[in-house]
């Protein structure tokens, strides 16, 4: 099995938002910002390929809705299904798509004709009614047909995708939200999603003011570090410009990223 990240661009994201309660003296020192107060975020999209499958988790922004969101800046973006032609993989080759949760920057490329669309029943209970939080995070149209095309598998609980991949359930930043644990003869994995979304936010009382309930999120984040320290996995970073990954460490009761194993660093965008 085969794992790799692919970065489909960046956008900005205002910095009070990305923190919510953290005081920007504290969090500047662990996340760049510019004049403005905004922090460059990665679109993250995770390939899994083996023998029998290829798999995407997460899909990026379709460019459709640019203007419609260009409050955040996006730039170097480029095409899903491009990064993909350069690794030999059409959209038609892809049989699996794990949707981490249905916000624009998770979901907006839907175009891969065989594939079983993998989303939470939570989220896809949600997309009828989202809370007014996100609601502008949210853009139906390209969602519902999958329905209709009987493409989509909802999931329920923790479920087996492969005997190596499962997808277990996390709420807080928003209902339902699937996190993949993926296993290999050298490493574990877990792709985190908007659970944590940055290394920074490794730190459980770190929450964005993006989670609709900060309680929750504060749970659900050290039941995912549980994990990750239990079995020594990689954390991948959804939005993280600069650290792909890392392992984590737990010194008493803090939590904190292992920069001495980082997969892949980035420099700045």
């Amino acid at each position: 099995m085969k794992i790799e990240v692919i970065d489909t661009g960046y956008f900005y994201a205002d910095g009070g938002a990305m923190f919510g309660a953290i005081p920007k003296s504290a969090w500047k020192k662990r996340y760049p910002c510019d004049e403005h107060n905004t922090c460059i975020l990665a679109i993250r999209s995770l390939l899994i390929t083996d023998k029998e499958k290829i798999i995407l988790v997460d899909t990026g922004i379709n460019h459709n809705y640019l203007n419609k969101l260009s409050w955040y800046r996006f730039f170097n973006l480029t095409n899903l299904e491009d990064k993909l032609l350069k690794r030999g993989i059409r959209a038609e080759d892809v049989t699996d798509v794990v949707l981490t949760h249905l916000h624009f920057d998770h979901c907006g490329n839907l175009s891969f004709p065989h594939a079983r669309y993998r989303i939470s029943r939570k989220q896809w209970e949600n997309l009828a009614n989202p809370h007014p939080l996100e609601a502008s995070s949210v853009f139906t149209q390209d969602i519902l047909p999958l329905e209709k095309k009987g493409s989509l598998c909802l999931v329920e609980s923790t479920t087996s995708l492969t005997s190596q991949i499962s997808l277990e359930l996390f709420d807080g930043h928003s209902p339902g939200q699937i996190v993949p644990f993926i296993s290999t003869p050298g490493q574990h994995f877990i792709y985190a999603g908007d659970v944590i979304p940055l290394s920074c936010h490794v730190s459980p009382e770190w929450i964005s003011a993006y989670d609709l309930s900060a309680g929750q999120s504060y749970n659900e984040k050290i039941r995912l570090l549980e994990k990750a320290i239990q079995h020594n996995s990689a954390v991948i970073y959804a939005h993280d410009a600069y650290t792909t990954c890392s392992t984590i460490k737990k010194i008493h009761s803090f939590y904190k990223p292992n920069h001495n194993f980082i997969n892949i660093t980035k420099t700045r965008p």
